[in-house]
């Protein structure tokens, strides 16, 4: 991973930004400071987002033919849109996903949950061993998303193994047999992606009326699919994990000492699914008293930001309601802000306050393995049981 081992510098300060290498020999400048990082955020005409849905490792021409065969493109649409269009794009998703639209889904999504504990609750009662990832948290922001911008009808387990691959191949180290073997997966659930919005409802109706061509649909829903609702099944099953570890935040939550959105806000600093973003400078200009040329390739490191001790407290330690925990940036910031930031607190909120008692007495059997990956953490199965 690019930033395994990379801590504070020499001297045992903070570095602000230092240049490093990553696996594929792509020099990029690190910038880890809060203000920093919110400073390259929120200023899209000096550093833009053009970069941000280009792989990591560069995908070979063996594999872009299996794309192409696919009609795969990415055109500017949302996080990697710095163009005019990205106003109007990003209004309508937002509009999708309105505050009073997701409330209303709290209803729904808490039942469900607590259908789901409850189930869960008797498994671990009769000495079973369960899956907090694969049997909680996995499907639950996908199929709230699919309520909101109504997707089409899809097999749960092939819209979260499109995903995963999409993440894999854009975002991961990655040999060229591999990159194959994503691509023609990205590929083919791109294609379902083409028909639907030619013809969908919802979302893809709306983005159609506006004017906007079937590319930048299919890239407007493909963004969704990734990073509207594999991130937040991402952070459930994280957050879930550290909630296992923080006895006296539970017994918070019980009492009701410790509100549940402080508990969300706390994990999204400590946990967040997503470390890293990227920008690119599109001038010469300075950062951090660094000089960076047109063309560089700069990583925010969203995670180390939110451990700021110029902004946080006691950075490396669950607290909620400390000092700055609500500063993170794990939402981004500035024109390019997560536009579901409300919707995966409110999964989170639901998920913290009807599944925390089901941690009480567990032993973590298989704690979520994270792969190598420059932007997301991707965990897999979490597995507890009583102790």
């Amino acid at each position: 991973m690019l930033f395994r081992g990379w801590g504070k510098s020499v001297d045992g300060g903070w570095p602000e930004v230092a240049t490093v290498v990553d696996h594929v020999g792509v020099p990029h400048l690190v910038v880890t400071r809060h203000a920093l990082v919110r400073q390259l955020l929120t200023d899209p005409e000096t550093f833009r987002p053009d970069n941000a849905l280009d792989a990591v490792t560069p995908i070979p021409v063996a594999a872009l033919r299996v794309l192409a065969g696919h009609r795969f493109r990415l055109p500017p649409t949302l996080a990697n849109n710095s163009g005019p269009s990205h106003p109007e794009i990003r209004g309508i998703v937002a509009d999708a996903l309105h505050p009073t639209r997701v409330a209303a889904q709290q209803p729904w999504l808490t039942d469900l949950v607590r259908r789901r504990v409850a189930r869960l609750a008797a498994a671990l009662d009769a000495g079973q061993p369960v899956d907090l990832y694969a049997e909680l948290a996995a499907d639950l922001p996908l199929l709230v998303l699919a309520r909101l911008v109504e997707l089409p009808d899809a097999p749960v387990g092939a819209v979260k193994d499109f995903a995963r691959a999409a993440l894999e191949l854009f975002w991961a180290p990655l040999d060229e047999d591999r990159q194959l073997a994503l691509a023609a997966e990205v590929g083919r659930f791109h294609t379902v992606l083409r028909a639907f919005a030619a013809t969908g409802g919802g979302l893809a109706a709306r983005l159609r009326d506006a004017g906007h061509s079937p590319d930048v649909v299919v890239g407007a829903l493909f963004f969704l699919l990734v990073a509207g609702q594999e991130t937040t099944s991402q952070f459930l099953t994280l957050l879930l994990h550290r909630l296992t570890g923080e006895p006296a935040v539970r017994a918070g939550l019980r009492t009701g000492e410790i509100p549940v959105a402080d508990v969300v806000e706390e994990g999204l600093r400590l946990e967040p699914p997503i470390v890293t973003w990227r920008r690119v400078a599109a001038v010469d200009t300075t950062l951090g008293g660094t000089a960076v040329a047109a063309g560089t390739s700069i990583v925010a490191w969203l995670a180390r930001a939110g451990r700021d001790p110029e902004v946080v407290a006691a950075p490396g330690e669950f607290r909620p309601g400390q000092r700055g925990s609500r500063r993170h940036l794990t939402f981004g910031a500035g024109a390019h802000r997560c536009v579901g930031a409300q919707l995966a607190r409110m999964e989170a909120a639901v998920v913290v306050a009807e599944a925390a008692p089901l941690l009480d007495g567990v032993t973590v059997v298989r704690p979520p393995w994270c792969p190598d990956n420059l932007t997301f953490r991707m965990p897999d199965a979490f597995v507890v049981r009583r102790a």
